[in-house]
Order: C-alpha cells, then sequence, then structure tokens
C-alpha cells in the first residue's frame, strides 16, 4: 500500500529503479485501486513497464508486477502470421498500449485452455482456461476513455494482467493436468 499512498500524496516513484518482483513477493497477491489521476509520473512509470516488458520478454505487465499497487497495465502482442491489429475483434496491437483503471467485460462463452507464462513466475508454464473473446475499457495515457475488443491470445492476455491487479496469479487458475506437470518438474 505504501506506493498507493505515495502516488496519492503527490510524493514520486523511483521509476528508474522499478525492476519486475517474482513470487511470492505480497504486492502480487494485493488488489489494487483505481487510479486518481494520469499524470506525467503515471506516463512515466508506464514507459518504464514498456522497457521493463521488452527486455525481459513479455507481451504484458501489470503495475504490481514492478512493486506498484496501481490499476494499470501494458501490453504488447505485435503483429504475425496470424495476428493482427486491423481485425475486429483485434487479434494484436501495432503497438505498446498502456490501459489505467481497466475493466473487463462481454466475455464470450467460448472457453479455451492454452499455455500461459508469467514475468513475475518465470520458468512456470501452465494451462489457463479463459474465455476467447473480450471487451477491454479504460483510460489512456492523456486520461481519455477507450475500448476494445480482443480475440485469441490477446483477450488472454487482457485476463492475466487483469488478473494480476485483482491479486490473482496464473497458479490460482491452472488445470489440475499442469499442477500434476509443475509438480514433477
Amino acid at each position: 500500500m505504501m506506493c498507493a499512498a505515495a502516488y496519492t500524496s503527490g510524493m514520486s516513484v523511483d521509476v528508474a529503479a522499478l525492476r519486475i518482483v517474482h513470487f511470492p513477493d505480497p504486492i502480487l497477491r494485493r488488489k489494487t485501486e483505481p487510479m486518481e489521476r494520469v499524470d506525467d509520473e503515471v506516463r512515466a512509470v508506464a514507459e518504464r513497464m514498456i522497457v521493463l516488458m521488452q527486455e525481459a520478454p513479455g507481451i504484458g505487465l501489470a503495475a504490481p508486477q514492478v512493486g506498484l499497487d496501481w490499476r494499470l497495465f501494458v501490453v504488447h502482442l505485435p503483429e504475425g502470421d496470424e495476428r493482427s491489429a486491423e481485425t475486429d475483434p483485434m487479434t494484436a496491437t501495432p503497438e505498446p498500449m498502456v490501459f489505467v483503471n481497466p475493466v473487463l467485460g462481454d466475455f464470450s462463452r467460448d472457453l479455451v485452455s492454452d499455455e500461459e507464462g508469467c514475468l513475475s513466475i518465470p520458468g512456470i508454464g501452465c494451462e489457463v482456461r479463459r474465455p476467447t473473446e473480450v471487451t477491454v475499457t479504460a483510460l489512456d495515457l492523456d486520461g481519455s476513455e477507450f475500448s476494445l475488443r480482443a480475440q485469441g491470445h490477446l483477450a488472454r492476455c487482457f485476463q492475466h494482467e487483469m488478473d494480476h491487479l485483482d491479486g490473482v496469479l496464473m497458479i490460482d487458475r491452472m488445470s489440475m493436468r499442469s499442477r500434476l506437470k509443475n509438480r514433477s518438474a
């Protein structure tokens, strides 16, 4: 809670010192609170998170994963042979995107199990069952609200990062098969 208190009281975050934290750090289990504003500090943190995500490398990173209990995540799932930012629903992002105070809704009824990894739990992969499509509504770095519909791996990424904002980890959602597989490894 110290980071959120520092943020709301006007004390600054040492952006250069932000690093990816690993399980079992307690920040990963905290539910975040909505952000009060989008300002230069939030923009600087988001920039740093994008750098950390790309260096890891990963496709998503939530604020608790860098030690902040802010309701913010970043995502970049580049276009590939099967993914495009031009589709509706989207399956890729043309560039890194920032989501402040995100809300997920309009989940598809179709559920699919697929392998997930997490930058805060390196070396562990597990199957998680999730809806194949979802809509996310959030604020951008200008404080403007936007919504987009995603499907496939991008929808999965949004749900994974949103779980981080609610103190939920992929290991909480892993299938029994994945539990047994990881236990024997």
